[in-house]
């Protein structure tokens, strides 16, 4: 029986791990390839200033392009090692986390969505939608970091693209 709880996706990126890490948390850094909006709020209820760096405990919203402003994911900040670990609950979609590691002299980039829920819409949306959702957003981020190409379709009127 397949595993419809998790799912990993790999990909190497010709960029330093800490220009990877970067892009992942802060606000600066995901608006430039993932979201239109990423907002991260501290623990003190602090609104983090656009190039600070997450922190375990955090809580954001994100909105993307293509979607309206009211489709906005929320959730908390669960680990962050500084570095190369990245981790956060995906609202009701589970848990994602980022390793950046160093393979055969590459840089690998492997993200992980576990605790996905196992009903039938939740496999859908969230086994199949995310994955499909990351495969492109990775690409895009590969994309922006080895030739600065941002491949994200920007316009609510085209609805249901692969790159939004």
């Amino acid at each position: 029986m397949h595993d419809y709880t998790r799912f990993t996706k790999r990909i190497a990126i010709k960029a330093p791990v800490n220009e990877i890490y970067n892009l992942w948390t802060t606000q600066e850094g995901l608006e430039k390839w993932l979201l239109r909006s990423a907002v991260f709020t501290s623990g003190d209820g602090h609104v983090r200033e656009r190039t600070q760096p997450v922190q375990m405990g955090d809580t954001y919203a994100w909105t993307w392009f293509g979607w309206p402003e009211e489709v906005a994911e929320h959730g908390t900040i669960t680990n962050t090692n500084g570095t190369r670990h990245f981790e956060f609950v995906f609202g009701k979609a589970g848990i994602v986390s980022i390793d950046i590691k160093e393979e055969h002299g590459e840089t690998v980039l492997e993200l992980v969505q576990e605790s996905i829920p196992t009903d039938e819409e939740s496999r859908w949306n969230y086994f199949i939608g995310c994955q499909t959702g990351w495969t492109f957003y990775l690409v895009n981020l590969k994309s922006i970091l080895e030739g600065g190409l941002d491949l994200r379709n920007k316009s609510e009127a085209l609805t249901n693209m692969t790159n939004s």
